[in-house]
């Protein structure tokens, strides 16, 4: 039987077959590219650092029930999932020359002993940078000496820190001015985004990297 197809039917048929062909013998059909994929930055910021500066991202506790988070460089240093958090003031100290974390701790200002917090400070060396995020309480035990001491690594904010107030800082020992990496924000039953507690405080951005 002669089977008649008009000319736009036997391209149709025409093509179909030599895609047929193609496939039978290994080839494949072709395919839309996507969208081209978002680039990823160290520890999920929204641009690069620039060379000689390490890239960090941090958030303070929420309420009393999720820990902070500090990262640096693409590593968690402090996290309820690394269950090294607790409530009060949680530090992170690293070598400000090679981004190495030296040593993690938190420290209870509700029920604790503010002196283990100014021994701690009093370790730190010069040339380190010191991350700190607050968890529930972190000020109702510091005293003008421990203030006093974490001013002297750069924060404007310390000496105004009240209870339950949500803080985060960067900082440095040896540091010659005010840090500008530091957020706070007050405790204030009229603001306050939980019962009982302000909004979690985010923060990120470039530390330069320390030379000599």
């Amino acid at each position: 039987m002669l089977l008649c197809l008009s000319t736009g039917a036997y391209i149709v048929l025409y093509s179909l077959q030599i895609l047929g062909t193609n496939m039978r013998a290994g080839g494949s059909m072709p395919v839309e590219e996507g969208p081209t994929r978002q680039e990823r930055y160290k520890c999920g910021l929204s641009k690069p650092c620039p060379e000689g500066h390490f890239s960090f991202k941090m958030a303070s506790g929420a309420a009393s029930v999720v820990g902070p988070k500090i990262c640096l460089e693409d590593n968690i240093l402090m996290s309820g999932v690394k269950n090294n958090v607790g409530r009060g003031i949680n530090i992170a100290l690293v070598n400000g020359k090679t981004g190495d974390l030296i040593k993690t701790d938190y420290f209870d200002m509700w029920a604790g002993d503010v002196n283990t917090l100014i021994t701690f400070l009093k370790t730190i060396e010069e040339g380190t940078v010191v991350m700190m995020a607050t968890f529930d309480d972190s000020a109702s035990k510091l005293n003008d000496e421990s203030k006093k001491m974490i001013g002297e690594l750069g924060s404007s904010s310390i000496s105004t820190l009240g209870f339950r107030d949500n803080w985060i800082f960067v900082g440095g020992k040896g540091i010659k001015t005010k840090s500008p990496f530091e957020q706070h924000i007050k405790n204030n039953v009229d603001t306050n985004k939980y019962e009982g507690w302000p909004e979690v405080l985010e923060m990120e951005g470039c530390i330069p990297q320390r030379q000599e």
